[in-house]
């Protein structure tokens, strides 16, 4: 009896013919989400990010007992709180905010290249899952694969952790589609003008504070000794943004926020900054998140209400959080432009 095989044909069987649908795709991942805001929600999203060995690479018999005895038992249930703080009626801003990019995009590409290019999103945590939406792909005939995770700056804990998801689901597919990843796009001169752009905006509606200060979402230090590029690659962003806007070191700094644990991570850390900057006498402080390409819990919860409240308590008057592009002009532009740039070579590139 022959064996059952454990890979899957272009349309998901082997004796299925292929669905003849556009040849290529462009992926964009994002971190994901728990369903709702909840800790039975929230429970098995952490479980399955937390679990990451990119995100947290202690010895995992160490770490199993860390996230399972002690970590699981209580953070779902602070996290679902925080979570429950931004929710709405349309549910998860992560979720949303990435499907109104997903589908902008898809429209601009369409303008451009009509007919050539579909673009899907995935999740690395939750759903969309990376392996459901690649072996959706390919039910529909794809055969060339365009992955674009949104994270602007290469860190493994992000980037590296969808490499990771796109060649396990690879693994499983009998006949793979032809790939390429993009990096990064931390010094793409489209994202930065974006970035300005939608900064300068926002100025001139709500007028400027005393101080721009640029908060990222932090590392392991351990992580960059390591060879991370990820602190390099923020101070350029960061560099390029100062210029752009011609801003001075004093006028636009930079923190990192969202650490855990008790190892030491990247500094300054925003928290910390805020705080400083508010006994230094700062009155008005705007504060934008470049790594974060759609506004999340990081953004609207832990910057926009718990970082303004450290602010504000410290003596300062306000915390202005500039929002992230999500699906603006600025930023489906950029990235369209991003996505042509990387497909040069493929049939579809020329329209």
């Amino acid at each position: 009896m022959p064996r059952s095989s454990n890979y899957t044909g272009v349309a998901g069987h082997s004796g299925a013919p292929p669905v003849q649908a556009v040849q290529a795709a462009v992926l964009l991942v994002n971190l994901g989400t728990p369903t709702a805001p909840t800790a039975g929600a929230v429970r098995p999203y952490l479980a399955e990010f937390l679990g990451d060995p990119r995100v947290i690479d202690y010895p995992r018999w160490l770490w199993w007992l860390i996230l399972h005895g002690v970590i699981l038992r209580v953070r779902p249930r602070r996290s679902a709180h925080a979570y429950a703080r931004i929710w709405n009626e349309r549910g998860s801003p992560l979720r949303y905010g990435s499907e109104a990019l997903a589908a902008g995009l898809q429209a601009e590409l369409d303008r451009q290249l009509p007919g050539a290019l579909r673009v899907a999103l995935a999740m690395r945590y939750g759903e969309p899952s990376v392996a459901r939406t690649i072996g959706q792909l390919q039910r529909e005939g794809v055969r060339r694969l365009l992955v674009l995770p949104l994270y602007p700056q290469y860190s493994a804990t992000s980037t590296g952790s969808v490499i990771d998801a796109v060649a396990d689901a690879f693994k499983k597919l009998r006949w793979p589609p032809e790939l390429r990843i993009v990096n990064d796009y931390h010094d793409d001169p489209g994202h930065i003008d974006a970035l300005a752009a939608s900064i300068e905006r926002w100025w001139a509606a709500n007028g400027r504070g005393e101080k721009l200060l640029l908060s990222f979402h932090g590392i392991p230090e351990r992580y960059v000794r390591l060879g991370d590029p990820y602190l390099d690659q923020s101070r350029r962003t960061a560099q390029l943004l100062r210029e752009r806007l011609q801003l001075s070191e004093d006028e636009l700094i930079v923190s990192f926020q969202s650490r855990v644990g008790r190892e030491r991570w990247l500094q300054p850390y925003t928290d910390a900054t805020v705080r400083q900057l508010a006994a230094d006498g700062v009155r008005k402080l705007d504060v934008a998140c470049p790594g974060f390409a759609v506004d999340c819990l990081e953004t609207l919860e832990e910057i926009a209400m718990q970082n303004r409240d450290f602010f504000i308590a410290a003596g300062g008057e306000t915390l202005r959080y500039i929002p992230a592009l999500n699906d603006s002009a600025e930023q489906v532009d950029s990235l369209a432009a991003l996505v042509r740039r990387h497909l040069q070579g493929w049939p579809e590139s020329a329209g």
